[in-house]
């Protein structure tokens, strides 16, 4: 699969800005739940032969749209977030001063390929609009990072030496969730608990606070998309 060509401008955008879908943004699960397979590639094919499917009149579950929009992302020949840049968001992620290290990653952000950056922008403002209703859907900016910075980044996971820099790569695709207005709309920072931190000290003889292990909730059955929404289901645009 290839990334659709970008838009040609901020027309074209507000006139197919919509009403998310609350069906699609309050499903409980979303993105940890999996889909049906067979609808998921039925979709991802369709897609390649038509951008502008319908996924309401497919009657596929929101849980196999969210599937197949994570495989598309994981099927492309190089990472949404490119390769040359992820030792300069591992070394950001470990300035100590929260506002040098948000401005620092906004840098490194501006650096992608004009149609990565759109894309990328899309995806994270999605995933935070999702954040947004993680009473009803359980999927924190922290539950969503984890789903999606594997397929985003792309790292080698073979390599030994990326074992120990895994949450600093999770905790980076967090932050852009959790300060999506700062990094793509000119936000103002935004007071969370759970940001991107510096790695613990090295002095044994310092108390450090344990981690807690992440608890999500036991899967559901898929939500059936109904057929009198006419609305994008995932709420992308």
């Amino acid at each position: 699969m290839s990334l659709p060509p970008p838009p040609p401008g901020p027309l074209p955008l507000r006139r197919r800005r919509r009403r998310p879908t609350v069906l699609g943004l309050c499903t409980e699960g979303l993105y940890r739940v999996s889909g049906n397979k067979t609808d998921q590639d039925n979709i991802q094919k369709q897609f390649d032969q038509d951008h502008n499917i319908s996924l309401v009149s497919m009657e596929v579950t929101v849980n196999a749209v969210a599937g197949a929009l994570k495989a598309f992302f994981a099927d492309l020949p190089d990472p949404l977030i490119p390769y040359s840049l992820h030792p300069e968001l591992l070394e950001a992620a470990k300035i100590p001063d929260k506002t040098e290290r948000l401005h620092a990653l906004k840098e490194i952000v501006r650096k992608f390929h004009p149609v990565n950056y759109d894309v990328f922008r899309y995806v994270i403002t999605h995933l935070n609009r999702v954040s947004q209703q993680n009473k009803i859907n359980l999927m924190t900016a922290d539950n969503l990072s984890i789903c999606f910075w594997p397929t985003l980044m792309r790292p080698d996971f073979e390599n030994r030496e990326f074992l120990s820099t895994t949450k600093i790569h999770q905790s980076v695709v967090e932050t852009f969730i959790q300060q999506c207005q700062f990094f793509f709309y000119n936000g103002e920072i935004v007071e969370t608990v759970n940001t991107v931190t510096p790695p613990p000290p090295s002095n044994p003889g310092q108390l450090v606070e344990p981690m807690v292990p992440l608890q999500l909730p036991p899967p559901l059955q898929p939500q059936l998309i109904q057929p009198q929404l006419q609305t994008d289901p995932l709420g992308i645009i």
